[in-house]
């Protein structure tokens, strides 16, 4: 259905989902979801980690359901989060380079829960940049960035009427760049695991240490709006924690390996939820929203790509997809390099567009200190290092096909497109791949200007003025 369609579509269900929100019988479920902004699902305890200290992700999973195989729809922040608030994939809504809105006349979710008797809100940063205004919100507050504490969500729950249902979106700044100072951070350097992606060099440590600290204070956020929750909302609530993407570091956002697309999400539902238990079923972020009209009693508009998982919630089912999606085009000039990927359960094929392109991100070009500190560092290791050479090389310079056994291969370091037993497999994603592409009109828009191989690298300061790299 074509977005414009499904805008009329949209309008007919506010007025059907009103009416069957007047005869509900049974109260309808508050909802709360905590938003975390640059957080890969593996740096948690709920997932394994052994060196990030979340306790409150620790005491959320413990409490309900965690979700192992979530998924966001594209790797960057505005795409991602317009995917979520408008249930379809990037090609469909419009947001498909970063910085980018949703195209005009492509409708939102969050009127429907409006429709169903909710107060809908965001605090933070939940859309991106400014557009939170365009998705249908009935209060929006606080800095683009996120926020750094809870006093804003404190002061709106304790002046809001009680009574209503709420539908609460809480977005924080953490663990997004920039990351923790020396002089605050939490860990120690020397003691931190190098993911086997990375460039392991003193400034590296440096800045990890740097970015588990942030992630702790993510955690500490959520642990203070659980308990604003517990105090000032009452009754039914259902509460989730979850991120916008992976972290931003070399093989993490601004790409489609599971690194920055495979997202932590929990959710805690006392009365419904048994508390620890866990499920593998494959879900997205543009699920999000539908689920959440299908538990208030709504239905769901047709023609969405987001589909309800309130099955799994309930207690009726046990998987969702048999795989997903994933799109990214671009960040600026920064980021000049389109891909799109198909995962199953076990297995991910990753295209990319166009890889006479340099691949490079904010890390690797801006001469802020968004990652570049420590890309230098990665740089003069080159010099001297092969295994550090050979990382900057798959880094920059990519095949046009990628193809990784997942349960063999979970960091995704051996490309199997080339080898003659996958051929078989290789054909039938790329398939799915090109099948979906087509259903969703994706015009493989090339956004920004690129850096083709061979060319010098330049960075990129503010207001795009370009200088050559050291």
């Amino acid at each position: 259905m074509k977005p414009s369609l499904l805008l009329l579509s949209l309008c007919a269900l506010l007025g059907t989902s009103l009416l069957a929100a007047e005869k509900k019988s049974t109260p309808l479920p508050n909802i709360v979801v905590f938003i975390s902004d640059d957080h890969g699902q593996l740096d948690s305890q709920p997932y394994g980690s052994t060196e990030v200290r979340t306790p409150q992700m620790a005491r959320l999973a413990a409490d309900g359901m965690k979700f192992t195989h979530a998924f966001v729809a594209s790797p960057a922040c505005g795409p991602s989060r317009t995917a979520l608030l408008t249930g379809l994939w990037s090609a469909r809504n419009g947001a498909e380079p970063n910085h980018k809105p949703k195209n005009p006349g492509v409708a939102s979710l969050p009127p429907v829960l409006r429709a169903l008797g909710y107060e809908v809100v965001a605090l933070g940063k939940v859309a991106h940049n400014t557009y939170a205004s365009g998705h249908g919100f009935d209060t929006t507050e606080g800095p683009n960035q996120g926020f750094a504490d809870t006093a804003a969500v404190a002061k709106y729950l304790a002046s809001r009427d009680a009574a209503k249902p709420l539908c609460l979106f809480v977005g924080t700044r953490h663990p997004h760049v920039p990351w923790s100072s020396a002089e605050e951070r939490t860990y120690d350097p020397a003691a931190v695991k190098i993911p086997p992606k990375h460039v392991d060099t003193p400034t590296t440590r440096e800045q990890r240490a740097s970015y588990l600290t942030d992630i702790t204070k993510a955690d500490t956020l959520l642990g203070e709006v659980r308990a604003l929750v517990r105090e000032k909302i009452p009754g039914d609530t259902l509460f989730i924690y979850t991120a916008d993407h992976g972290s931003q570091w070399p093989f993490g956002k601004w790409n489609l390996y599971d690194a920055s697309t495979r997202i932590p999400l929990l959710i805690a539902w006392p009365g419904h939820l048994q508390p620890g238990t866990v499920s593998d079923a494959l879900v997205c972020w543009p699920d999000l929203l539908p689920t959440f009209i299908d538990l208030a009693g709504g239905t769901v508009p047709a023609g969405l790509d987001g589909k309800s998982f309130a099955g799994i919630l309930r207690g009726t089912a046990t998987t969702h997809r048999d795989r997903v999606f994933t799109t990214h085009s671009g960040d600026g000039d920064f980021n000049v390099y389109p891909i799109r990927s198909v995962r199953t359960r076990d297995w991910k094929y990753i295209r990319n567009l166009h890889p006479e392109f340099q691949h490079h991100t904010h890390i690797s070009r801006s001469s802020g200190p968004s990652g570049n500190v420590y890309w230098q560092s990665w740089l003069a290791a080159a010099e001297k290092n092969p295994a550090a050479a050979a990382t900057l090389l798959r880094y920059t310079t990519r095949p046009a096909e990628e193809l990784y056994d997942l349960a063999a291969d979970p960091d995704e370091l051996h490309n199997l497109a080339a080898d003659p037993r996958q051929a078989t497999r290789l054909a039938g994603l790329r398939a799915d791949l090109d099948a979906w592409m087509k259903q969703q009109g994706d015009t493989q828009t090339v956004f920004g200007k690129p850096l083709l191989q061979r060319e010098p690298v330049t960075l990129i300061a503010p207001g795009n003025a370009k200088k050559k790299s050291p």
